[in-house]
């Protein structure tokens, strides 16, 4: 298993808009083979920012089977507009 994260800087002014995007964005997510579970944290000390938290059963399933699918592209349409500066993902592993 595998834990994708990304910390998510949210335009100001935007953070109920995200938020209410993201709940249908993670119906999407959750549906995708080989995804285990995420989570979505905001940051009590800095505005507007939040941390994705994904598990998933491989790194695959998600740089070529999630990134390459169709639902992909509406997840995009959900979220990609609401952050400034686009968000590095990192994938971890249990040592």
């Amino acid at each position: 298993m595998i834990l994708e994260v990304a910390i998510l800087n949210v335009i100001p002014g935007q953070s109920d808009s995200f938020e209410q995007s993201f709940k249908q964005a993670e119906l999407i997510i959750s549906s995708m083979n080989g995804y285990v579970s995420h989570e979505l944290q905001r940051c009590m000390e800095v505005d507007n920012q939040y941390i994705l938290l994904v598990r998933w059963a491989t790194l695959e399933d998600h740089t070529e089977g999630f990134r390459g699918s169709v639902q992909y592209q509406e997840w995009k349409k959900l979220l990609h507009h609401y952050y400034d500066p686009f968000p590095v993902v990192h994938h971890y592993e249990f040592v």
